[in-house]
């Protein structure tokens, strides 16, 4: 296991150096292979698509659980943004300036912006099944999204900022909504 996390930090490192250097655009898959020192082959093994070398993240099932977790007497939109909320304090703060490049590279670049919607709708899914007992589907749905919206707005601003701290963004999503 140890080997496949070096070799997917390699791929992320190599790829957010590469965007850096040339613009996510020209940057080609076949281009953060050789630099990771692998197989373009192994990239895909690691990463589907290009997009998700920065758009992609493994806290969907960790939100949808801190939703679910929030007292029931709860809205809805209030249980979203504190499940988020929830979920961020639970795990160990990220390497603030890595995130910052990948937000950034997105906030930067229209052509990512498929990529974005589709990671968002996956994140959107998790957190309305997590809403399931809480209210109908469309309802559930609405809140998700808007949930999203808000946090990916408050995210991509942040990321062409300065501020070192990815939670101010999360904490100004949840004070814009009321929800925090």
């Amino acid at each position: 296991m140890a080997k496949k996390d070096d070799t997917r930090r390699a791929l992320l490192h190599a790829a957010l150096s590469l965007f850096g250097e040339r613009g996510y655009d020209a940057t080609t898959t076949a281009a953060i292979a050789a630099r990771a020192g692998v197989t373009e082959m192994t990239l895909f093994r690691h990463f589907p698509t290009k997009a998700s070398l920065v758009v992609d993240d493994p806290y969907d099932p960790l939100i949808a659980e801190a939703v679910r977790a929030r007292p029931a007497a709860e809205s809805p939109l209030r249980a979203t943004m504190a499940g988020v909320l929830d979920a961020w304090g639970s795990v160990p703060p990220p390497d603030s300036a890595a995130v910052r490049e990948r937000l950034r590279i997105v906030a930067l670049t229209p052509s990512l912006g498929a990529a974005l919607a589709a990671g968002s709708r996956a994140t959107e899914d998790a957190i309305a099944g997590a809403l399931a007992d809480r209210t109908d589907a469309g309802s559930a749905r609405i809140v998700a999204a808007s949930v999203i919206a808000a946090l990916n707005t408050a995210l991509l601003a942040w990321s062409l900022g300065d501020d070192p701290d990815p939670g101010t963004a999360l904490r100004a999503a949840a004070h814009a909504m009321d929800a925090g």
